[in-house]
């Protein structure tokens, strides 16, 4: 039942997953939400823990940086693991002006620059989109917390480091809220599989300002992003 990159075996995991792309936000999920965690992954220091939540069982797993890291993740997850329900849980660079540090994105749609879904081979552009299913249940929840959310699109990126500073400007024109590294791979993944997928961010840095937040926050402070998530069992 494992893989080379997961050593849980046959039940271990819930059907429900959260994934924050840093292990120890999984570690801190598993510490400080769930109930009797027990932790099913530590290849590549990749976390990952099963527990419940409010009495639903629900487990929660680090995916790394990058389409290439979660697509490994996210497909094993879904196609050993049987996972129906995959909620990525991260962190994004705000383009719009409106939003702030620690605002939270439900991401409807990624656009990207990575040409993961060349693999289907597809004639024309693969428009990767949330399952509304986990959208809607998102956003009721946030409502019913007083948590506000921004309901929009994001940019996926495979690079961090660009050699064209200016480009994020094009994509905040159409309309793109924010830029992560993840979520085109985790829709396609879901998408190909007849899965759910979702993915909500916490704002930690801006394209128009330059206060950031700390790899500390990053880790311990995205609560209410984590609390939305959690209620998706």
């Amino acid at each position: 039942m494992s893989t080379p990159h997961n050593n849980a075996v046959a039940g271990q995991i819930a059907e429900t997953i959260l994934l924050p792309g840093d292990p120890l936000r999984a570690q801190y999920i598993a510490e400080n939400f769930l109930e009797d965690a027990e932790q099913f992954n530590a290849v590549r220091n990749m976390f990952g823990y099963t527990g419940t939540y409010k009495g639903k069982r629900i487990s929660v797993m680090g995916t790394g940086m990058g389409c290439a890291s979660i697509g490994i993740y996210s497909y094993e997850l879904i196609h050993t693991y049987g996972v129906k329900n995959l909620i990525r849980i991260g962190s994004c660079g705000s383009y719009s002006k409106d939003l702030k540090l620690f605002d939270i994105i439900l991401a409807m749609g990624s656009s990207t620059d990575s040409n993961f879904a060349s693999q289907y081979q597809l004639n024309g552009t693969f428009s990767a989109t949330a399952s509304y299913e986990l959208l809607e249940k998102a956003k009721k929840v946030a409502d019913s917390k007083n948590i506000p959310v921004v309901v929009g699109d994001v940019f996926t990126s495979d690079i961090f480091y660009s050699a064209s500073p200016d480009e994020w400007k094009k994509w905040e024109k159409m309309g793109v809220l924010a830029v992560e590294m993840e979520s085109y791979a985790l829709y396609c993944n879901a998408k190909y599989a007849g899965v759910n997928a979702l993915t909500i961010l916490t704002v930690s840095d801006s394209f128009h300002f330059e206060k950031k937040t700390t790899p500390e926050e990053r880790q311990k402070s995205f609560t209410a992003m984590m609390e939305i998530a959690l209620e998706l069992a």
